[in-house]
């Protein structure tokens, strides 16, 4: 039987806690047990001492025994020089010769005794304490105190018992709070274990809450972004399949007509018309392949310079004006998406403004702008012209030839990079389209603006 993750913490847990009460619990019971012992033995011993010192001087020796023996909780006796009973806390015992005790014997002479031993007519074992009545320095009596040992050991059993009872008490508590931390730790899993199988069966909105230590909030973090990336991805395979279908329909329509009217009349017209759609088809083909491929990984320390990609688009457009303002930048992005993503702003600028027009390119640390002189953009389209295949009203009543999708290509190749691209009327007339891309040191435009602001 395989066991769960909650019960191997919470067995571990256990099994440390049994061993850390006990390494401290015997110890203590063991102290325990030695300071009730003496505690007993020394308090019978001045008990019995109080006694002695005032027997001598008392007209009521029994009534100071009964006294002393419900202090001390046992049998009190007063003898005299001889070893026999004047007083007994107890009844029966007055006249009774104790001499032969040995610990009475030892007091007689002067010495204080204590004995533990089993004793014959009480069938229990004691703890006899005799001391010795002194009357100018000399031992004129003792005064004999006998407790049971089996009441001690009782006492001594009922701490032992509370010790351990809090020591279980702990155990209980600690497995408790054992029990809750492995919940707790086992809870964010089984939950990405939930959202892991949503997603396996297809579901890749399946998110999971971002909750518990650091590390299980990085490890619930980076499932939601991996779980975001795919869906973005597939998202993205799934537009590229319709708009291919939709796209590639209309120029097949008509490169199947031109050739068939072609194989009727053999009309070069035909022909060339025919080869015009074949580059059409070719240019929609290439860009949706772009497309698709823009939400794949990309290469996390790609570093490129922003006023070179730059001065590259301006060489690879010669017959356009194009003046470049600014200072060198490094950038979070590969040479090979910059340049794709300032081709289509470029070109976008280059087919909607008039011929003749200066295109002004400004680049800062971790942004570049492109600004035309064409006649800008109607009200509302600010974001429907990075939409797929949509031209804008300016391209649509021009009738410009084109895919469509270059704006949709820079904003995703952007996008990849945590990037952007924006495209805005500019103040006097025409088009400014803005990328920003992140600064080599991870910041970007807009975080230092605010930091500047704060």
């Amino acid at each position: 039987m395989v066991m769960t993750l909650r019960a191997r913490l919470v067995l571990v847990l256990a099994y440390v806690l049994v061993l850390a009460i006990g390494s401290m619990l015997v110890p203590l019971v063991r102290s325990v047990r030695d300071r009730i012992s003496a505690e007993v033995s020394q308090a019978a011993v001045s008990q019995a001492e109080v006694v002695a010192a005032t027997a001598g001087d008392t007209s009521d020796p029994a009534a100071l025994a009964v006294t002393a023996a419900r202090q001390v909780r046992g049998r009190v006796l007063i003898l005299d020089a001889r070893g026999v009973v004047v007083a007994d806390s107890s009844p029966g015992g007055v006249g009774a010769d104790y001499a032969s005790r040995p610990e009475v014997a030892s007091a007689l002479r002067g010495r204080t005794a204590q004995d533990e031993r089993d004793s014959s007519t009480l069938d229990e074992r004691i703890l006899a304490t005799a001391v010795p009545v002194l009357r100018d320095g000399r031992p004129d009596g003792a005064v004999r105190i006998t407790q049971s040992v089996d009441a001690v050991d009782r006492a001594v059993s009922s701490a032992t018992l509370g010790l351990v009872a809090v020591g279980a008490i702990v155990l209980l508590l600690g497995l408790g709070a054992g029990a809750f931390l492995a919940a707790s730790v086992v809870r964010p899993l089984r939950r990405l274990a939930v959202a892991a199988r949503r997603a396996g069966d297809g579901d890749l909105s399946a998110r999971v809450e971002i909750e518990g230590s650091l590390e299980q909030r990085e490890v619930g973090q980076a499932f939601n972004e991996m779980t975001a990336r795919v869906q973005r991805m597939v998202d993205a395979q799934r537009d590229f399949v319709a708009d291919a279908s939709h796209q590639l329909r209309t120029p097949l329509t008509g490169l199947r007509l031109r050739l068939e009217e072609a194989a009727a009349t053999g009309s070069r017209e035909q022909l060339d018309g025919a080869l015009e759609e074949v580059d059409r088809l070719a240019d929609v083909v290439n860009e949706l392949l772009v497309l698709s491929e823009a939400g794949a990984a990309r290469a996390p320390d790609a570093v490129c310079e922003l006023l070179a990609g730059a001065a590259r688009a301006v060489e690879r457009y010669p017959a356009a004006i194009i003046e470049l303002r600014g200072s060198p930048a490094l950038v979070r992005c590969t040479a090979s998406d910059l340049d794709r993503v300032l081709d289509a702003v470029l070109e976008n600028a280059i087919d909607y403004g008039p011929a003749g027009q200066t295109i002004t390119m400004v680049v800062e640390p971790g942004r570049l702008s492109v600004r035309d002189q064409g006649p800008g953009l109607s009200a509302g389209e600010e974001e429907t012209v990075f939409h797929r295949f949509h031209r804008g009203t300016v391209g649509r009543a021009s009738r410009r030839r084109g895919t469509g999708l270059g704006l949709a290509i820079a904003r995703e190749l952007t996008a990849r990079w945590h990037g952007s691209v924006t495209l805005a009327n500019a103040e006097g007339g025409g088009a400014v389209a803005t990328i920003e891309l992140p600064t080599a040191d991870g910041t970007t435009p807009h975080a230092r603006a605010t930091e500047a602001t704060a």
